[in-house]
């Protein structure tokens, strides 16, 4: 299993690696052609699209491949209609959201709905069990674009919301791409009544807690722009950037292993579900450790990579580092949760961590700027992951590492 986990991980994993990698390349270029202030302004401007964006989805991209993964026993058949029904108020919602943020965020609001579109249908192709179009759409066009067209602005001399649009603009041939990958997995079938709702009365409580997850991974980017301006919004960002290698690996794996752990879960098979979760989290542990250990001896160096002013958030890096190998060493349990349909106990899970976040940031931040924003951070990753652990635990007798951790890591080998 762990091996077998491994063959299908390594490409996602590529993909995260990549997106990673051109992340960290896009903030070294905004931070070295921008003053501090106006890179904060892009950082913010970004991270608050992808926030609402991010509410917007409603999570109906989780709710497609849970039931797309259990139709698979009677040919996808009915299939269409979930789409249909999971793309109408989502796109309904970010159209919404475009135009009341049009004063804000000028040009790039008109791309909202676009990206809102192209990620949940690439969640639908995940519902079949297949990686590629994630990890060559999300994983590389993406980032490598958004890498190339910002920095084509930058030697141009472009600022403000040309910049902004520049970043957007990658996301409209993966709505193009995506959309046409899907019409070949899909097949035409009537719409049968009440598709709609057993959809949205799984979802539902996904939505809330996908708009909190959201807001969750981009709030503190904001809360430091507006307590302690862009430029602290700036240091921030570039200190904090490698957060993303922990997220996309964690995302790489979960988009392997979801649709099996729903299987898995439906069926009752708890020690194959067990087996699911112990593998990939010694997956995770063992590739993204090496990362965070090398981030925290190296941080001095790499910070002024983005210029001499960064520098100063070396205490940054660390708790950042620290706190992602507790992260990772937790596992994937908010999706093993979700898999086995306690989506309102993962609502209420964010709801604790982002409440801790806030609390933390509007405490700490104004004293301590950056610094400040990370320990809110570091505190709202603890708990939202501590939680779903002992829960899993006290529900399901499930651990992120047992006795299949060794045969996980013999399968590492192997692989």
């Amino acid at each position: 299993m762990a091996a077998v986990i491994g063959r299908r991980g390594l490409a996602g994993l590529g993909g995260a690696a990549l997106g990673a990698l051109a992340q960290f390349v896009l903030v070294v270029v905004v931070t070295r052609a921008y003053p501090a202030a106006e890179a904060g302004a892009f950082f913010t401007a970004t991270a608050l699209a992808l926030m609402v964006s991010g509410i917007a989805k409603l999570d109906a991209g989780n709710g497609l491949i849970y039931f797309i993964a259990r139709a698979k026993t009677y040919s996808y058949l009915g299939i269409s209609g979930y789409i249909r029904a999971a793309l109408v108020p989502c796109a309904l919602v970010a159209a919404v959201a475009a135009v009341a943020l049009y004063p804000r965020l000028g040009p790039l609001a008109a791309l909202l709905p676009i990206m809102v579109v192209a990620d949940v249908l690439l969640a639908a192709t995940r519902g079949f069990g297949v990686m590629r179009p994630t990890v060559l759409l999300d994983g590389v066009l993406v980032p490598v674009g958004q890498v190339l067209l910002v920095g084509g602005a930058a030697l141009a001399g472009v600022s403000g919301w040309g910049l902004t649009v520049a970043w957007g603009v990658p996301y409209l041939p993966v709505l193009v791409l995506a959309a046409a990958g899907l019409r070949r997995r899909v097949p035409r079938t009537p719409y049968l009544p009440g598709t709609g709702r057993d959809l949205w009365r799984y979802t539902a409580p996904r939505s809330v807690a996908g708009a909190i997850q959201a807001v969750f991974q981009r709030v503190d980017i904001v809360i430091v722009a507006v307590l302690a301006g862009p430029a602290q919004a700036a240091v921030y960002t570039a200190a904090t950037r490698f957060k993303v290698v922990g997220q996309l690996a964690n995302q790489g794996l979960a988009q392997t292993v979801q649709a099996g752990l729903v299987r898995a879960l439906a069926d009752g098979e708890r020690e194959r579900a067990g087996e699911l979760y112990q593998a990939a989290t010694a997956w995770l542990v063992l590739l993204t450790w090496p990362v965070w250990l090398a981030y925290a001896a190296a941080a001095p160096w790499v910070l002024r990579l983005f210029g001499p002013a960064y520098g100063v958030a070396v205490p940054v890096a660390l708790v950042l580092a620290g706190t992602m190998m507790v992260a990772t060493a937790c596992g994937m349990v908010d999706v093993v949760l979700t898999a086995a349909g306690h989506t309102g106990t993962s609502l209420a899970n964010l709801l604790a961590a982002i409440s801790c976040t806030v609390l933390l940031d509007l405490a700490l931040i104004p004293a301590h700027g950056a610094l400040g924003a990370v320990a809110g951070w570091a505190g709202g990753v603890i708990v939202k992951n501590l939680l779903p652990l002992w829960q899993l635990h006290r529900r399901y007798g499930l651990h992120p590492f047992g006795r299949h951790t060794l045969a996980a890591l013999r399968g590492t080998a192997v692989a």
